[in-house]
């Protein structure tokens, strides 16, 4: 095939119930039928009952929870299955090894065949032929056994299998192909961000000689003259937009230059280099009052490339006034949080070194990135709400956002023009910590040259880009 296809498969679909039902009534005949047979050792236990139940059930929930993005994920519990058949007892093998072998050899085919198909590297007919084959032997072996005194032994013993490939038969009538033109993810890829699978041979191997985010970061300050800056601030106030301010054009502005350069939008996570595509993700601390005793919380804002200056005033704000109405000045995170206090010390040191494996591997629940601060595009925070100048913000070892920017007090400075006049200027100040990894350095400056006329004409931003640059095609 010339292209990969990404294959699906639809709640809504009947078939993928019929599925759901044989697949479940697998794993109970299993139980039921293993357990009259009885099992002498522990380990059988696990190796007869548990493993193979597990894999029906977790193939079942993958297809419905994630089918309609991530079906190829149901390689996994197929891979557990070719493991149970693999340990299995089989007294028609005997002790002969050619047909041990090829037996083996059948059984690794079949998960390599179906990881390819579910893919998009193979044709999705081939699952009819794939899962056709072990229905036919498993009948082939029940007919020997009609009219004998084992028929009802063989098919009690065969039960479970039986439904089991009959229900992953009717599901091959329901796999579609996505044909909507848009990439969907596969292997490799997190459900916060797309594998880059393009990168120089030396990037692809810095990752893990330089593994820690803050021993990779560098750092960048600059400032902007700001006179036409608080101009349009005036403006958009007298435009409705009461609270917009300085943030909101450092930001809108960031976001545009994403729109050009967007190698900005990427990170790092588990020696890898994920692009996060069109969604830039802005994490911000949040106090209700600016006093040393006012709560805080964090907020992640969604923005897009193609928003206004306007768009993200709203959708900021927005977010901001969400918490901020709240009594205690509570999020979804902090109850999360407030449950993780429950956890002893000791058990909670090893639950937070379970999140970062599970990080690392791309397994964290969406749920949880969707509340972490430590996973996103940009954390972006105001000095100048405290009277202070900007500082040089940390990046975080957990979590992957790879760009912290901090901005400080307007402040006058009196310059000298050409012709000898004094005048009195506006600056604010900007420093950013940046992984160096995301990008090179020469990608790096030539975007903050773009920041920089961007914040020069800040009236740009009224008005969606003319081009959206896309990361990866």
């Amino acid at each position: 095939m010339d292209k990969r296809v990404s294959l699906f498969v639809s709640r809504k679909n009947v078939l993928t119930w019929l599925m759901a039902l044989c697949l479940v009534g697998s794993a109970v005949a299993r139980i039921v039928i293993t357990g009259v047979k009885g099992i002498g050792y522990s380990q059988e236990v696990w190796s007869q009952i548990v493993l193979p139940v597990a894999a029906t059930l977790l193939y079942v929930l993958i297809t419905l929870l994630s089918g309609k993005e991530m079906f190829y994920k149901t390689a996994i519990p197929v891979w557990l299955m070719g493991l149970y058949f693999a340990i299995r007892p089989h007294a028609f093998m005997g002790s002969n090894p050619f047909v041990m072998g090829m037996y083996y050899t059948c059984i690794i085919f079949f998960c390599l065949l179906y990881t390819a198909i579910t893919c998009g590297k193979l044709y999705p007919w081939l699952l009819m032929l794939l899962f056709a084959t072990p229905l036919a032997a498993i009948g082939y072996f029940c007919s020997i056994a009609i009219g004998t005194s084992l028929e009802l032994y063989v098919f009690l013993m065969f039960l479970p299998d039986i439904l089991l490939f009959i229900g992953c038969f009717l599901l091959v009538f329901a796999i579609r192909a996505h044909t909507d033109g848009l990439y969907h993810p596969t292997w490799g890829d997190r459900s916060d961000g797309r594998k880059v699978r393009t990168l120089a041979p030396m990037a692809q191997i810095t990752m893990y000689f330089q593994w820690e985010r803050n021993i990779c970061s560098n750092f960048f300050e600059d400032s902007f003259e700001i006179t036409h800056i608080d101009r349009y601030i005036r403006q958009k106030r007298r435009e409705g937009l009461t609270d917009f301010g300085i943030t909101h054009v450092l930001l809108a502005a960031y976001v545009r230059g994403v729109a050009k350069y967007p190698q900005l939008n990427r990170f790092i996570s588990g020696q890898k280099v994920y692009s996060r595509g069109d969604d830039i993700q802005y994490c911000m601390v949040v106090k209700k009052e600016m006093t040393v005793d006012s709560p805080d919380t964090s907020i992640k804002v969604h923005l897009n490339p193609r928003d206004t200056a306007e768009d993200v005033y709203h959708k900021l704000n927005a977010a901001i006034e969400s918490v901020k109405a709240t009594q205690e000045l509570d999020s979804s995170l902090d109850g999360l949080i407030q449950y993780l206090n429950l956890i002893p010390g000791l058990l909670l040191k090893f639950v937070v070194w379970l999140l970062k494996l599970l990080d690392y591997f791309g397994l964290l629940p969406k749920f949880l990135l969707e509340l972490s601060p430590f996973h996103g595009s940009l954390f972006f925070t105001s000095m100048g709400s405290l009277g202070i100048p900007p500082i040089y913000h940390h990046l975080y070892d957990f979590g992957n956002i790879p760009c912290f920017g901090a901005f400080g007090c307007k402040r006058r400075a009196t310059e000298v023009t050409e012709d000898g006049t004094v005048v009195q200027k506006k600056y604010i100040d900007v420093k950013f910590v940046l992984d160096e990894r995301i990008c090179d350095g020469y990608y790096y400056a030539t975007f903050f040259k773009h920041y920089r006329r961007l914040l020069a004409h800040p009236e740009v931003l009224d008005n969606p880009p003319e081009e959206v640059i896309k990361d990866i095609d």
